[in-house]
């Protein structure tokens, strides 16, 4: 039974990938900074309200895992959020600081907490959500680009420096996945460019070669497939879950 610790699992990715975790049998812990959904997760799922940027939140939560768990084995910095839709000249600087605080800082107090907890026990799995964002850029979207272009260089490092401890590191790069969340992003870019929402919908399902967008379930087989023995051999890699992207402009 492996002890999980997936960031930002209360919803959207990270419960989808909780969830699957809980039903191989796994002991899941969960993050999030919405507390009402921490009060309703599925059994199973242990859940802490924590902003994945704070330090000493992150700071308390792993002597938390620490004390009741006594070790770790997987961790998936999944904590995100998608940061202001904006021409670069009119980008404002503290909303490009916060992008980057949650989604480049978190990972960072992620793995740094996790490579605390594994290296002593020789073995674990930290897995990166990035996106195919920080694989080929988004116009109007700079901080969050930034921000996972960033994800992919750290997970890099931190594979490089784990890996003679027995820790892998991988990076997961979703396209554009269905819920709430890219509904969100499709109605705020629709505005920025002028175009209906289902315009740039359509734009981001044809620019794939399998003409459709993903699907939370598609990451979260491929975060339980690189914790698994099968991908013992599997690191330091940006792995696209996003039915090939090649034309990301819609």
């Amino acid at each position: 039974m492996r002890r999980v610790l997936i960031t930002a699992g209360a919803g959207g990715i990270g419960l989808v990938m909780a969830q699957a975790f809980a039903a191989s049998g796994d002991r899941v812990w969960v993050t999030d900074v919405d507390e009402g959904l921490i009060a309703v997760l599925p059994a199973g799922i242990r859940g802490s309200v924590v902003d994945a940027a704070s330090e000493p939140g992150m700071e308390t939560l792993f002597a938390e895992v620490a004390q009741d768990w006594g070790g770790l084995d997987v961790a998936i910095a999944n904590a995100g959020i998608k940061g202001p839709t904006e021409a670069i000249e009119d980008m404002p600087l503290e909303a490009w600081r916060q992008c980057l605080g949650v989604n480049l800082d978190g990972a960072m107090l992620l793995a740094r907490g996790a490579a605390r907890l594994m290296k002593p026990a020789r073995a674990g799995v930290i897995t990166f959500i990035s996106s195919t964002s920080g694989l080929y850029g988004t116009p109007f979207r700079a901080p969050y680009v930034a921000a996972k272009w960033g994800v992919i260089g750290l997970m890099k490092t931190v594979a490089m420096e784990l890996g003679p401890h027995g820790i892998r590191a991988n990076a997961i790069c979703p396209g554009s996945v269905n819920g709430p969340r890219i509904d969100r992003v499709i109605e705020v870019e629709a505005a920025a460019k002028g175009m209906s929402p289902d315009d740039v919908r359509r734009g981001y399902a044809s620019g794939t070669a399998m003409k459709r967008l993903t699907d939370a379930e598609d990451v979260a087989d491929m975060a339980v497939f690189l914790a698994s023995a099968a991908a013992r051999m599997v690191s330091g890699q940006a792995l696209a879950v996003d039915g090939m992207t090649y034309n990301v402009d819609p």
